[in-house]
């Protein structure tokens, strides 16, 4: 068979010239290096050096306390949103706590796939006004975020507080995997824990809790709201609920406290479900003083604050006032 003219088998490379070894010389080194690098990479037993991570710190997001108005606003009716506007007018209007311009963060309890009636979740009604002030004081965007417990889209969407939120202005921010920054909450318990991004990235927070029973710690309300702020396998912090609760709400200082207490879940808490189990408060609390709205709280549940430990645990490490009647605090009723 005739040799096809021009093919590989049958090619004769030229002598190269010093220009043209070198140069083949460094691609060939460069090749061996590489897969000497990588092979090294693979089978040793060296650890890869990683970049340092970036530990995170939560800010302070309170205003300071005025001579002028009270700490804690209780107002008892049958309207969530006039009740809301009386309780923030009577701590000295949202002006006080909101500035135009700013980025402002709500976190009302998302935990569960509930609807409003089984008072597992705070109101729509009442993160909707909330919103709307927030709005009204020009506040450039209003988030509402929780690290829910169910399924989060169904958790807000069930809830009511995904509609209302929207209705008001404010975007509801539901965080993924990646949301969560390494963040050094300097606690007993809680050291250096995942935490919702957003909350580094606001300029106000503002806590908006329910009443209701816990099976574990009695009650959850303001300081127990915080645990919505953490990633990770929050459960395990359940050994030490009250340490725990105590260490986030040294972490986390909002710049104002609202509390839903128009329904209450009376038993069977946290997740309720039975209708039997819910109560009618008819209340709404504005405050800057978590320990004693707190405090306060109990009276819904039947409870005292000697069976509360995580209270007299805050109180001792200065974060508030178990006697919420010591305070300057006030009371109202509309609407009745």
């Amino acid at each position: 068979m005739a040799k096809k003219e021009g093919s590989d088998r049958n090619r004769v490379d030229p002598p190269l010239n010093r220009r043209q070894f070198i140069k083949r010389l460094a691609g060939t080194s460069g090749l061996a290096l590489g897969l000497g690098v990588g092979g090294a990479l693979v089978y040793s037993d060296k650890p890869i050096r990683r970049a340092p991570e970036i530990i995170h710190t939560l800010n302070d997001f309170r205003v300071p306390p005025s001579d002028h108005h009270p700490m804690m606003a209780v107002v008892r009716g049958s309207d969530a949103e006039t009740m809301v506007r009386e309780a923030v007018a009577k701590l000295g209007g949202i002006s006080r706590f909101i500035s135009r311009g700013e980025r402002v963060l709500l976190k009302p309890n998302v935990g569960w796939d509930r609807l409003p009636e089984q008072a597992a979740n705070t109101g729509p009604e009442v993160v909707g006004a909330v919103a709307k002030l927030c709005r009204e004081a020009g506040a450039g965007e209003v988030w509402v975020t929780d690290v829910s417990l169910n399924d989060p889209y169904r958790s807000f969407a069930r809830s009511g507080i995904e509609q209302s939120a929207i209705a008001a202005g404010a975007q509801v921010r539901i965080p993924g995997q990646a949301d969560f920054w390494s963040t050094d909450l300097g606690g007993e318990l809680l050291g250096v824990w995942p935490v919702s991004r957003f909350f580094h990235e606001v300029d106000r927070v503002i806590n908006l809790p329910i009443i209701k029973n816990h099976s574990l710690c009695g009650c959850t309300l303001a300081m127990k709201n915080w645990y919505g702020v953490l990633g990770g396998r929050r459960n395990q912090l359940h050994q030490k609920i009250h340490t725990s609760i105590v260490d986030l709400a040294r972490a986390v200082r909002p710049t104002l406290t609202i509390m839903d207490g128009i329904r209450v879940l009376k038993e069977n808490g946290p997740t309720g479900g039975s209708l039997s189990d819910v109560v009618m408060g008819h209340t709404v609390v504005a405050g800057l003083d978590e320990v004693a709205m707190d405090s306060f709280a109990l009276g819904f549940l039947e409870l005292t604050p000697e069976e509360i430990p995580f209270l007299t645990m805050a109180e001792k490490a200065g974060l508030g006032q178990v006697d919420w009647q010591g305070l300057n605090w006030t009371e109202s009723k509309i609407n009745i």
